[in-house]
């Protein structure tokens, strides 16, 4: 597949994480639109020159910012960023964590997926289904990355990280109707790392603006069972990472805890980091005096012993 010119969200920054190009996801365009006439917006919300803090909403064209590793080892990383289902910070939570990642020959697609918020049919699954059509696309076109189609993981935060854990924990479930010959492949991850995630539907653990976001309201008794990632762990749940600060302030660290129980209910392989501070959004920052900043090695370590990295 060819890769597209980019937008503003893949301009060359001097000395900052660039794409090479980015993969379309819908060839006829995304399903579900209620807005035809959204426009994409970017901000810029860092008061640093030398720092980028992009974010951006509008997306009405999901798509995938491609970073090839210079020496690919076969692995790849799906990367979601968060924003609250308003927002896609595609820099700390996104082009910086591919740069670092491409230095271990995994080669890296950040998500650029559909926001609750801007206004879709079934809202609840857009972000899902994005991410299911990511991985696919990913595995048609491996040999054009240099990727072992079977060493494919994912990693989001926050927001992100509930898609994240919603494709690990939901790959397998018709979400949409199949556009093209890569929607029978495989869209199961090797790999999950949900950081920072928001997982609990439950309304005394859960981030306050998961249900209005997704459900447009309180979540039901039948909705929780059937969107929440904890809710959904059976046997073909990948291996998981998980990583937040204990002081969070915005996802409560018991999310991150109840999809720990759950993986381990099941038997599935989890690894779990919580930090005692970093508060939420850390993603790369540059905070190197903090402990949480080792959190992206940790990451590695794992994906290298489940044999992501070959």
């Amino acid at each position: 597949m060819a890769q597209t010119a980019a937008p503003d969200t893949a301009k060359v920054v001097a000395g900052w994480p660039t794409p090479t190009g980015t993969i379309d996801l819908w060839p006829k365009g995304a399903p579900g639109q209620l807005h035809p006439d959204m426009k994409e917006h970017v901000e810029e919300t860092s008061l640093d020159p030398a720092v980028k803090f992009r974010r951006v909403q509008g997306i009405s064209k999901p798509r995938m910012a491609v970073f090839p590793a210079e020496n690919p080892n076969g692995g790849a990383m799906l990367i979601i960023p968060g924003g609250g289902f308003w927002w896609n910070y595609f820099d700390h939570e996104g082009y910086q964590l591919a740069d670092y990642l491409n230095k271990q020959g995994i080669t890296c697609f950040v998500l650029f997926y559909r926001l609750a918020n801007d206004g879709w049919q079934n809202a609840a699954d857009v972000g899902t289904i994005d991410a299911q059509r990511a991985m696919r696309l990913i595995r048609q076109n491996a040999a054009q990355y240099k990727i072992d189609p079977k060493r494919v993981g994912v990693a989001g935060f926050s927001a992100g990280g509930f898609v994240t854990a919603s494709l690990a924990t939901r790959h397998a479930q018709a979400l949409y109707s199949s556009v093209d010959e890569a929607d029978q492949l495989d869209a199961r991850p090797m790999i999950a790392a949900p950081i920072y995630p928001v997982i609990s539907l439950d309304p005394a653990i859960a981030y306050e603006g998961t249900a209005p976001s997704l459900l447009g309201g309180p979540a039901t008794a039948e909705q929780i069972a059937r969107y929440a990632p904890d809710h959904n762990v059976d046997a073909h749940t990948p291996p998981m990472f998980l990583a937040q600060a204990e002081d969070d302030t915005t996802v409560p660290v018991a999310n991150s805890i109840v999809m720990r129980d759950a993986l381990k209910a099941r038997g599935i392989t989890v690894e779990t980091h919580l930090f005692a501070s970093g508060g939420h959004g850390f993603g790369m920052k540059a905070d190197l005096d903090r402990p949480y900043h080792i959190w992206p090695q940790l990451l590695v370590n794992f994906a290298r012993s489940q044999g992501l990295m070959g």
